[in-house]
C-alpha cells in the first residue's frame, strides 16, 4: 500500500509475489485496485476465470502465482469502472471470499492508491499478518506514505516495513550511481517510524519494460540484474512474518475451498 498513486505499489505486490513463488511458496496475488486494475497486463494474463460446481471462482495462474482481478471480469482493456464505495467493498469480499485460493502461504493484496474504501474493507474483512509501505525517496510520496502508515496503526494492522522504490539509478555504460529522486528518504522515514526497511529498489528500464511485457523483473525467466533486489525483498518480508507469528504464536487462517 501507499498514501499516493505511481510509486511503484502494482510493480513491488507483483515481484514479491513471483519471487516468494519462486522460492517455493503456495503464493495469490489479489489486485484490490477496482478502478484501474494493473495485475493482467503485468503477469501477461488476458482470460476469464472458469467458475468451480460450488460457485467459487477460480483464480488464473502465471508465473506460479494464483492471481485474481477485476481486470480478468472487464469486456474490454477500456472500460471504466464507474463504481461507488459499496460496490467497491462488495466486489473486494466476493474476491476474498468466493475465490477458490486454496491453502496459500502468502496471499499478498496489491492496494489502490489512498487511504479509502478498499482499504477499510479489507482491514475489517480478513485478519492481516500486515502491510509493506511502498514509497519513492521524494519528500511528498513519503508524506503520503507516513498517511498509509497511520492508516493501518489504526486499525491495528502490523507495519511490515517500507519499500523504497525508484531509490536509485545505475548508469549502465559508466556504472555511476544518480539519486534522481533524491536519496536516505524511505531509510529516515523507516527509522522515524520505527519499522524495517525492507528494500531500496533501483530505477532500471527492464522493470519497466517487463511489467509492460507480462515478465516481472522477479521472475526466473528475466535476465535482469534486478531481479536480486526483489528476491531479497521477498526473503526479508518472509523472515519479517515469520517473526510476527512466532511472537504472536501463530498467524492468521484465511478459509477457503
Amino acid at each position: 500500500a501507499s498514501g499516493k498513486g505511481g510509486v511503484g505499489k502494482s510493480t513491488v505486490a507483483v515481484n514479491l509475489a513471483v519471487a516468494l513463488a519462486e522460492e517455493g511458496a503456495s503464493v495469490g496475488l489479489l489486485d484490490a485496485d477496482i478502478y484501474g486494475p494493473s495485475i493482467p497486463m503485468m503477469l501477461g494474463v488476458d482470460e476469464q476465470p472458469e467458475v468451480s460446481p460450488d460457485k467459487k471462482m477460480l483464480p488464473l495462474e502465471s508465473y506460479g502465482v494464483k492471481l485474481m482481478s477485476i481486470g480478468f471480469l472487464l469486456p474490454d482493456k477500456d472500460t471504466a469502472m464507474v463504481w461507488r464505495g459499496p460496490m467497491v467493498h462488495s466486489a473486494l469480499r466476493n474476491f476474498l471470499q468466493d475465490t477458490a485460493w486454496g491453502e496459500l502461504d502468502y496471499l499478498v493484496v496489491d492496494m489502490p492508491p489512498g487511504t479509502g474504501d478498499a482499504h477499510l474493507t479489507l482491514t475489517q474483512s480478513i485478519p492481516l499478518t500486515g502491510a509493506v509501505i511502498v514509497t519513492t525517496p521524494q519528500a511528498v510520496a513519503l508524506e503520503a506514505a507516513r498517511k498509509a502508515v497511520t492508516l493501518f496503526k489504526k486499525t491495528s494492522t502490523p507495519i511490515l516495513g517500507i519499500v523504497e522504490n525508484m531509490s536509485y539509478f545505475i548508469a549502465p555504460d559508466t556504472g555511476k550511481r544518480y539519486d534522481i529522486f533524491r536519496s536516505g528518504g524511505g531509510r529516515a522515514t523507516a527509522e522515524k517510524l520505527g519499522v524495517p526497511l525492507i528494500a531500496e529498489v533501483p530505477i532500471d528500464m527492464t522493470i519497466c519494460e517487463g511489467g509492460d511485457a507480462g515478465v516481472p523483473a522477479a521472475s526466473s525467466l528475466s535476465s535482469s540484474p534486478q531481479r536480486e533486489a526483489f528476491m531479497a525483498a521477498a526473503r526479508e518480508v518472509a523472515k519479517l512474518i515469520s517473526i510476527q507469528n512466532l511472537t504472536a504464536g501463530a498467524g492468521p487462517v484465511i478459509e477457503s475451498n
